[in-house]
């Protein structure tokens, strides 16, 4: 049996924009995709409706033109949001947070390895003592991106004194990057943020904190993103990053879930690799979602 395609935005679109002309058809193949693509109802018709009134406008009945129009109308929506990572001040200190089994671990090991590759010394923290598993997770990971790491000194050590020593450590050697990673579960949620908000208090005696990235798996789609709101509402969070990305098939998430938030995508995985993260460009990440 032939291998089945996977399902992507641009071979979805491919058919509609090789017709000889704009037709109802068209819209209709049009919606569709943007929903298959994970953009959800509400910017889905936003952008549909946006496209019928251009399209009305330069009366132009040219698919080519359609698909042209497509790729600034997602573009513009994108660019609302500035992807930059604020990472000047030295040494720049950045919180990972998110619910547990989203990829936040192995994220921060890519992550390590992606500053690494811009020559960025790194060490990073593994303050989410809560679990064993996660500290030698984490370990092996910044030791394959050839960042330096500090350990809990004892099992149960209290995160934020491992946060602590991390900035030290920076500080003493003149490492330029801290990343931190933490606890994405606790008892309760109240206790979830007490303590993320103790690690954040510890570190900015010795150093502003520069980003608070929240971690979303782009595969549970709403979902994931109903169960990070307590980290959106309390944790300070400057950006988001998105694992697990298919960038053809759910790219649309992308779009939904800054919509939503009001805050940036900085980084995207779309793969298990150690080099499988990188910076989000709204300009190429939507020429790779279009075609």
């Amino acid at each position: 049996m032939a291998e089945r395609t996977p399902w992507s935005l641009s071979g979805a679109l491919r058919g509609m924009f090789t017709k000889r002309t704009i037709d109802e058809t068209t819209w209709e193949d049009l919606e569709a995709a943007l929903i298959g693509a994970d953009f959800g109802p509400d910017v889905t018709d936003a952008v549909v409706e946006d496209l019928r009134a251009k399209v009305d406008r330069y009366r132009t009945t040219d698919p080519a033109d359609l698909k042209r129009m497509l790729r600034e109308s997602l573009e513009e929506r994108f660019s609302k949001y500035d992807p930059t990572l604020t990472l000047s001040a030295r040494p720049a200190v950045v919180l990972v947070v998110g619910v547990n089994g989203v990829g936040k671990t192995t994220t921060i090991g890519k992550f390590a390895r992606f500053l690494r590759t811009f020559d960025r010394s790194v060490v990073v923290g593994a303050a989410d003592t809560f679990r064993a598993a996660a500290v030698e997770q984490l370990a092996t990971w910044a030791e394959r991106a050839g960042a330096a790491v500090v350990r809990p000194q004892h099992q149960g050590q209290d995160p934020a004194s491992v946060a602590y020593q991390t900035v030290e450590r920076a500080q003493r050697e003149g490492i330029e990057i801290v990343l931190i990673d933490t606890a994405g579960r606790l008892q309760t949620k109240a206790g979830l943020m007490d303590e993320l908000g103790k690690v954040r208090r510890v570190v900015e005696k010795l150093s502003p904190v520069a980003e608070v990235l929240l971690v979303l798996d782009a595969t549970t789609g709403q979902n994931g993103l109903a169960q990070a709101q307590a980290f959106i509402e309390h944790a300070g969070v400057t950006g988001l990053v998105l694992t697990k990305l298919d960038g053809s098939a759910k790219g649309g998430f992308v779009l939904a879930v800054q919509e939503k938030t009001g805050i940036p995508i900085k980084l995207v995985g779309q793969g298990e690799g150690i080099n499988d993260l990188t910076g989000f460009t709204p300009h190429v990440f939507v020429q790779n979602l279009v075609g």
